[in-house]
Order: C-alpha cells, then structure tokens, then sequence
C-alpha cells in the first residue's frame, strides 16, 4: 500500500478525533487519540499529555510510551516543565537542544536519560479556558516546522472542543467532573495494564495497547474493559488486534 500524503495523513487524524465525539464518549480514549496522532504526524518520537483535576492539579492521562510516561511524572513532581508552563500561560513552549535548558534542570535531566535530546509543549485550550497540555518528545535536536506546530495544536485545539462542548461551557462543574472521571478511570487502566502484564508478560504499552483495542473493536468504553480486567471479570487475549479484508 502506497504511503498516505500527509495531507490525506492530516484529515485521517480528524476523523479519527471526531469519530470518538460520540454521546457518552471516553475522554481517556479520545486523549489517547490525540497524543498517537500528533506523534505521528509530526515525526516526533514519543509524547504525553496532561489533563487539570477538579483541584486544577495537573495529572497524566496518556502517553505513548514508557520513556515518555517517566519524563511527564518527574515533572509533575517537580511542578515546573514545559507543559505546566504551557497549561499557566496558555501558550506553547518550545525546547530545541535539551542540552541549552537550564529553565527546568529535573525536567532535561530525565528526558535526557531517556533520550530526547528537543520537546514541544501544546496547551489544551479553548479560548480563555485551558484544561491541559500536551508534550511531544524527539530524539533529534531542533524545532518544529511552522506547519507541524499548527498540526499538532489544532488536533489539540478540536480535542479540546470536543471536551469544552457548548453545554458543558456553560458549567464549569459539569467540565470538572468529566476530567475528573476521566483521571479516575485512568487508575482502574493502570490496573487493568499490570493485570494483563502478570497474565502474558507484555510490557506496559503492549498491555494497554491490548485493552485499548478491545474496546474499540467490541464498541466498549476504555473503562469499561479495564474495571472489569481489573476485577479479573474479563480476560483478554494477548493480542486483540482485528484483521479485516
């Protein structure tokens, strides 16, 4: 099969993001969504993404790898990086040369160890109201191109869309707890990730790419399938990849 332009690439991904805008939809799934595409889309190596609780705490809901994953948490501990300055601002913050930041020394310590050597930080924004922000992470030093950085924070911005609906912009409660239930879900994911570990040795990413095609292929939510891994209701194959003709 011939490889997609990008622009076939582009508009992919926005079905892809607007096709999980159902009723009732997973935010985890519609996040997870979102940090895949904009990896791929503009040739980065690794990304995450962090989502305000109900206190306005930034918490991690998605990433695409462990490497990335670690990164997100030591700076969640440190409460400074690139993407708690871009959820405060509203503003996207660029790193080039991991080795020239000296902003946030516990942050370019552990991407370093990981080995990305630049890193972008897209807020999740709509108007004045940002919810999160999302990091896209490269093993190579530079910026991103003019095009790539408009990609990555209009897939961020219809995300965010799709989270700040009209109905819900009219109760700030009603968006609080919808993040929340969101975060919540991602602990019983978690669980659900070290269940299918223990069962079939995959490593964590594989554990989650296993509950996550699952849901998608039986048109369950993410939660819904990780609660009851979980409670060892539900066993899934090591594989739940789909094949169609």
């Amino acid at each position: 099969m011939a490889e997609l332009s990008r622009d076939a690439r582009l508009s992919a991904a926005f079905v892809k993001l607007a096709d999980t805008l159902v009723d009732d939809y997973d935010v985890v799934d519609l996040l997870d969504t979102l940090v895949h595409e904009c990896t791929i889309l503009v040739d980065s190596d690794a990304g995450g993404l962090l989502i305000a609780d109900t206190d306005g705490w930034l918490q991690l809901i998605a990433s695409t790898n462990e490497e990335a994953e670690f990164v997100e948490i030591i700076q969640l501990n440190a409460g400074e990086g690139p993407c708690v300055e871009a959820f405060k601002t509203g503003k996207g913050v660029t790193i080039p040369d991991m080795s020239q930041e000296d902003r946030w020394p516990a942050f370019r310590d552990a991407a370093t160890k990981q080995g990305f050597r630049s890193m972008h930080a897209f807020p999740m924004r709509l108007r004045g109201h940002t919810i999160g922000a999302m990091g896209l992470f490269s093993a190579t030093t530079g910026e991103l191109s003019e095009s790539d950085l408009a990609v990555a924070q209009s897939l961020a911005d219809v995300a965010t869309i799709g989270i700040l609906q009209e109905r819900s912009l009219r109760d700030s409660t009603l968006v609080a707890d919808q993040l929340q239930r969101a975060l919540d879900s991602r602990v019983i994911i978690e669980q659900a990730k070290g269940v299918i570990a223990a069962q079939t040795g995959a490593d964590m990413h594989t554990a989650f790419t296993i509950v996550r095609d699952y849901a998608r292929h039986n048109q369950l939510k993410l939660s819904t399938v990780a609660e009851q891994v979980a409670e060892r209701s539900l066993t899934l194959p090591a594989s739940t990849r789909v094949t169609t003709n």
